[in-house]
């Protein structure tokens, strides 16, 4: 056992005791703000963070912290002077003190900042491509697409390792309502260099079947500010505002927009709250489906109502126009039969009259005559009788009438249209289906 070993907590305070011996008390630094965020107390937590000279690597970060008596006089006078919030992505000038805490380890303690210093890199950069995108007429693009109806068929952009896309999953999955949606992952990486090229190689593989979806979903978790820096990208922001497809984003905490969440269709702030979206979108349509399927029922219930009373008038009508038809029909009979009895007396007067004239001799042959007569007569009622439109009916013939009156023709009738049959014995209504 080697007796000259020391612990962890040892070693931990000896860093401390050289750091505090051997470093002056107080520095000043310049650095890139990330991760700015004020707890309920009124400390304020950041990172301090140094890129390498093309603004993408990070080569430097250090934990800091603002008491909350000092943060309330340094921000003030920061945003007074500077007339920018105190946020992340400015390059400041601040005065540090420096913390080795035996477990927790080396952090800044910020004691005062020049406010005369300028915009960090990151915000000019970011500054400048949202101008570029503004110049190119193609940052609102994407919000200029209309949602389809519903939005249930989504492809995802994401880390499949990341919290935050099983967090949307289920969200999605686990909806109260029962909403069915469908989900394709084309697996990307989120942070660091590579997530600029990866995201845009995801966006051209959905492109080639962009009609099997109805949105586009980037998200990651939460983390720091400084993460998020490759969505800060003219070629990712540039691709995704001209994407055919509605695109959600996200990809931060509420604090965070990046420009890709600037010219994206929708912001989210978390992987969840775009489920929700999703979620409240199809309720909404939901809602609008039942109000329609409520209104289309009551409709039909009021058009039934509206028929049936139309046919009980039709038929109403119907059944007088037919009673008032038997009148004239038994009217016309009694008439002819009356003008028959008639002619027949006038016959039978006429002969008698013969038949005197011509005396008994002939007496027989006018019996004979008469008998004739008598014969013809009856043929001819009988005649009458026959061709009579109830004797007509009883022999299975029908009488078609449209709109109360008879029809004569086929050329007068329409596919639809309702016509009414007499039979003898009752009637029937029919609609035409075929001339």
């Amino acid at each position: 056992m080697d007796n000259t070993a020391i612990s962890l907590h040892e070693l931990n305070r000896l860093i401390r005791g050289v750091i505090h011996d051997s470093l002056p008390e107080m520095f000043w630094i310049r650095a890139e703000m990330s991760d700015v965020r004020a707890n309920q107390n009124g400390h304020c937590y950041l990172e301090f963070i140094e890129k390498d000279t093309l603004g993408k690597s990070i080569v430097a970060k250090a934990r800091a912290m603002i008491w909350a008596n000092t943060f309330f006089i340094l921000k003030a006078y920061f945003e007074n002077a500077t007339n920018q919030p105190f946020a992340s992505g400015l390059k400041v000038l601040v005065k540090v003190s420096i913390e080795f805490h035996e477990l927790y380890g080396f952090s800044l303690t910020v004691h005062d900042i020049d406010p005369t210093y300028t915009l960090g890199d990151q915000a000019i950069n970011r500054a400048a491509i949202i101008k570029q995108l503004q110049e190119d007429g193609v940052i609102d693009l994407n919000k200029e697409l209309e949602l389809p109806l519903p939005t249930n068929r989504i492809a995802i952009i994401s880390s499949p390792t990341a919290a935050g896309y099983e967090d949307f999953c289920n969200q999605l999955e686990n909806n109260p309502f029962g909403f069915a949606f469908y989900t394709k992952l084309f697996p990307a990486i989120m942070q660091g260099d590579r997530a600029e090229d990866s995201v845009i190689s995801a966006l051209e593989k959905i492109y080639e079947y962009q009609d099997c979806f109805d949105a586009v979903v980037i998200i990651r978790g939460g983390g720091a500010t400084s993460e998020l820096s490759c969505f800060d990208s003219y070629l990712l922001a540039a691709s995704c505002a001209q994407f055919p497809l509605p695109i959600i984003t996200g990809i931060g905490h509420e604090r965070d927009e990046t420009v890709l969440d600037i010219v994206a269709h929708t912001r989210a702030k978390t992987p969840t709250a775009v489920a929700e979206f999703l979620i409240n979108n199809m309720g909404e349509i939901a809602e609008e489906l039942d109000s329609l399927q409520i209104g289309i029922t009551s409709t039909i219930a009021l058009h039934l109502q509206e028929n049936m009373l139309q046919l009980n008038t039709v038929e109403a009508q119907i059944s007088f126009l037919l009673k008032n038809w038997r009148k004239e029909q038994q009217n016309k009979m009694l008439s002819i039969k009356e003008v028959l009895r008639k002619e027949v007396q006038k016959i039978v007067r006429n002969e008698q009259n013969t038949f005197a004239l011509l005396g008994i001799s002939l007496s027989r042959n006018t019996h004979q005559a008469i008998k004739g007569n008598e014969t013809k007569l009856e043929t001819f009622e009988k005649h009458l009788n026959l061709i009579s439109p109830e004797t007509i009916l009883k022999k299975g013939y029908t009488l078609t009438m449209k709109n109360g009156k008879i029809v004569k023709h086929a050329d007068s009738l329409e596919k639809g249209d309702t016509i009414t049959t007499v039979f003898a014995k009752g009637q029937v209504e029919s609609i035409i289906k075929k001339i």
